[in-house]
């Protein structure tokens, strides 16, 4: 054959017979007793033949081992859970061993503890910490429960300005809920239960309505009249909430009157007790004596009783007209009329100047205006609410 003429020779005499000028690679690759007698010369080397033949080969799909587990210590060793790569045990690094630990997070060979350990343990915790006082975290995770409402936005219902005008109003100190002054943002409260103040006074967080009539002459101070006059509910068809009037003006005096919901104020402010003071103007004619003040303030006998002035002084005086001041605190139907009367000097015209810390000021005759929310406090104030 051809490859035993190639190959037939050994030592350096080898593979005369075989083709021409094949002498010199022969004798270089047939050196020694002529051990490699492959046909293809290129694989019997010691070069980079020799290490692809150490290299592992890589096994074909079908023979691959998908569904068997890890055969270390504390494999499974049954098929893995999931899907893609992972459940073939194809994942980067190969299928990892189970870590040494059991279910109840001990390490398997630590030593048990015992239960009577632990219960003591807890025990001593307890002890511990009995004193210290509980510490409550805020529950801003997602899907807490949230009670209550953020001050700020409270505030900013009840008027009392913008957000970031009510965050301003914490940052200084100026809000207090249930008599503690507040520095936190973000603080929350329940707007029907406590009770919030800004600078003192009370803030109405409710749905109450406050307003301050200036209550032309002729009109009834009622909410509605069967006779078809004119009354203070003609003022207030657009509300959607039943108002009504603290207290009564005669029906040709003039001046402020207040209409709210709130029927805890309402009370407060015409009763007795808490000696709220309406000022009011009369126009009466002169001369006066010196001493007419001085009777008005210590009583003037009516039908029904003592009644006293507060305060009593002369506003403006043309001729024999006078316009005199009357301060007092109870509420007794046409009481200044009828004390100024008994004293000798009948009202021409009567005006209501201020109820409580309320002025009338420049508001026109039968305007509706809403009260401020420190109005609102200031009155609250005024009864103690």
């Amino acid at each position: 054959m051809r490859s035993s003429g190639r190959n037939s020779g050994s030592g350096s005499g080898g593979n005369s017979g075989g083709r021409s000028g094949g002498g010199g690679r022969s004798a270089r690759n047939n050196t020694g007793t002529g051990r490699n007698s492959n046909p293809n010369p290129r694989v019997s080397g010691s070069g980079r033949d020799d290490k692809q033949e150490q290299r592992p080969r890589r096994p074909r799909p079908e023979e691959r081992r998908y569904d068997v587990g890890s055969d270390k210590p504390g494999g499974d060793g049954g098929p893995r859970k999931g899907r893609g790569a992972a459940a073939r045990g194809g994942a980067k690094g190969g299928p990892k061993p189970a870590q040494n630990v059991s279910k109840g997070g001990r390490r398997q060979g630590a030593p048990a503890r015992p239960r009577e350990l632990d219960a003591k343990i807890e025990q001593r915790n307890r002890d511990r910490y009995a004193e210290k006082p509980e510490i409550r975290t805020p529950k801003t995770h997602p899907g807490a429960e949230q009670e209550g409402e953020r001050l700020q936005k409270i505030l900013a219902r009840a008027g009392m300005g913008s957000r970031r005008a009510c965050e301003e109003l914490i940052e200084q100190a100026r809000v207090e809920v249930n008599g503690e002054i507040v520095l936190e943002q973000g603080k929350r409260v329940d707007p029907q239960k406590d009770e919030i103040k800004v600078d003192g006074l009370t803030v109405a967080t409710q749905s109450y309505l406050f307003f301050a009539l200036n209550k032309p002459a002729g009109v009834v101070s009622t909410m509605g009249d069967p006779d078809g006059r004119q009354n203070l509910g003609d003022y207030v068809t657009n509300r959607e909430t039943r108002l009504f009037h603290v207290g009564r003006l005669d029906t040709e005096t003039e001046g402020i009157i207040l209409l709210t919901n709130h029927g805890e104020l309402a009370h407060r402010l015409t009763h007795p007790r808490y000696g709220v003071k309406k000022i009011y103007l009369a126009a009466i004619q002169g001369p006066l004596p010196r001493d007419l003040g001085k009777r008005l303030k210590d009583g003037i006998q009516l039908e029904d009783g003592y009644a006293r002035a507060d305060h009593f002084r002369v506003v403006e005086n043309t001729g024999k007209n006078y316009l005199v001041e009357v301060t007092l605190h109870e509420g007794r139907k046409h009481i200044v009329r009828r004390m100024l009367a008994e004293a000798g000097f009948p009202v021409e015209r009567l005006v209501r100047t201020s109820f409580g810390p309320i002025p009338l000021g420049d508001q026109k005759s039968g305007w509706l205006r809403r009260l401020t929310n420190t109005e609102v406090g200031m009155l609250m104030r005024e009864v103690g609410l």
